[in-house]
């Protein structure tokens, strides 16, 4: 009877442990929730089992709609990660190989004889990223693009590189992949989707959208705070980002379909293994996320102002998945706070401080720049900072230390001197001084 008794105390010890730490998790959320730094959804997957799964803010804020743990977001570049698998499953079935080259498909594309599902797949191509690199798409995101058209819109492009030769990320390589996907299958890439995934995996609200967000139908808008609001952001039109970011899932979904990728459900362990190969950081749709001696497989994504991230630790069959839809803080922070908790490592809360007006008029005025052709122009309302640059919208800067003010979805940091400040972002430092 002893034994027993000792035993019903470990379990109940060891379950109360892990609620803490779920309890932890959950006042993060809501914390950096309540102080308008993040709206969005988590879900931690151990196995087969979910152990958190929870929404924080709105769905739809203009109609009061509040997210709950089916509310179904975009999820941007994760989308990559099942057209690999598509693609890994074409090849499985002796459709291709990742030698076949894409001049098979597309023979007037530049380089088309050269560049094989292998560069495409791993972003070797020397293609210019429609998107991000191409400024004539990127002001057209919000209308319709037929195949066709971005079709000619790649063939026009002048390569950056031989294939082959060296890693640039470029979505154009996984618009290619799924019209490769839709050619050998005479399905669309949402019927693929649906067969070839979505039922395998025993996905619930996954799939490639048709239309407009719906949140009638559980979907959900994203967000940018303005200072004093969340305001909603534009939705781009679904032909853009394609079969390189434009499907909608869960968390939850997104931990279910990775355990099932790492578990055999969707590909050979051949395949896996080959999708887990990196080469300059990036391997066939699939990532390595050090944390601490752990290295978790995944992605992340970002569309409009939504942020995704799904990771997988395949030693302890735990799958980790963030979506954000109001941005206002650095993704990457908050799953470094979630896994920190999650291990029962050391997380401080981040603190966010107001700073009296009269100490943020200092900072005011308008700052020039010898390394940027541009002005930022600084402002205060209501006892925060704003920062406006030359044609570009305000944003709001939060307080992290000393003089020292963020803008995390934009990676910026500004830290502020006598009539002087440096910006910092993506590595650089460039120096402004009031006028």
């Amino acid at each position: 009877m002893k034994k027993i008794l000792f035993l019903f105390v470990l379990t109940f010890s060891l379950a109360s442990i892990a609620q803490e730490r779920f309890e932890k998790i959950d006042s993060l959320l809501t914390y950096l929730n309540q102080n308008n730094k993040f709206m969005g959804s988590l879900c931690i997957r151990e196995g087969e089992n979910v152990v958190f799964n929870k929404a924080y803010g709105y769905a739809d804020g203009e109609k009061n709609i509040l997210a709950n743990r089916e509310t179904k977001y975009k999820i941007g570049s994760v989308t990559k990660t099942f057209t690999a698998v598509m693609i890994m499953q074409l090849i499985e079935e002796k459709k291709l190989t990742l030698q076949t080259k894409l001049n098979r498909f597309y023979p007037k594309i530049p380089n088309a004889e050269k560049i094989s599902i292998y560069d495409l797949l791993h972003h070797r191509t020397g293609i210019v990223d429609y998107i991000n690199g191409d400024t004539i798409t990127a002001k057209n995101i919000y209308r319709f693009h037929s195949k066709e058209e971005m079709i000619q819109k790649i063939t026009d492009y002048k390569p950056l590189f031989e294939p082959g030769t060296k890693h640039q990320y470029s979505n154009s390589n996984y618009n290619l992949l799924g019209y490769i996907i839709e050619t050998l299958t005479k399905k669309s890439y949402a019927e693929n989707i649906q067969t070839r995934i979505v039922k395998k995996a025993n996905l619930t609200n996954t799939y490639f959208p048709q239309g407009k967000i719906n949140t009638s139908v559980g979907e959900s808008y994203s967000y940018s705070f303005n200072g004093s609001e969340w305001e909603k952001v534009e939705e781009w039109e679904n032909s853009i980002a394609y079969s390189a970011g434009a499907m909608i899932s869960t968390p939850a979904d997104l931990t279910r379909f990775m355990h099932a990728l790492f578990e055999g459900k969707l590909v050979k362990p051949t395949s896996l293994e080959q999708m887990k190969e990196i080469k300059d950081g990036y391997g066939k749709a699939l990532v390595q996320f050090p944390f601490g001696e752990r290295r978790f497989y995944g992605h992340t994504g970002g569309i409009e102002n939504f942020r995704a991230v799904v990771g997988y630790y395949p030693a302890e069959k735990l799958g980790v998945s963030l979506i954000v839809n109001g941005d206002n803080f650095n993704r990457n922070d908050i799953m470094i706070g979630v896994l920190s908790i999650y291990y029962k490592m050391p997380f401080p809360f981040p603190v966010f401080t107001k700073i009296d007006a009269a100490e943020l008029a200092k900072f005011t005025g308008t700052y020039t720049s010898k390394e940027l052709p541009l002005k930022i122009t600084i402002s205060e309302k209501n006892g925060e900072l704003f920062a406006q640059a030359t044609g570009q919208s305000a944003f709001p800067l939060t307080f992290k230390a000393e003089k020292t003010f963020i803008f995390a979805s934009a990676g910026i940091e500004m830290v502020f001197g006598e009539n002087t400040f440096v910006l910092k972002q993506s590595g650089m430092s460039f120096n402004f001084t009031k006028e």
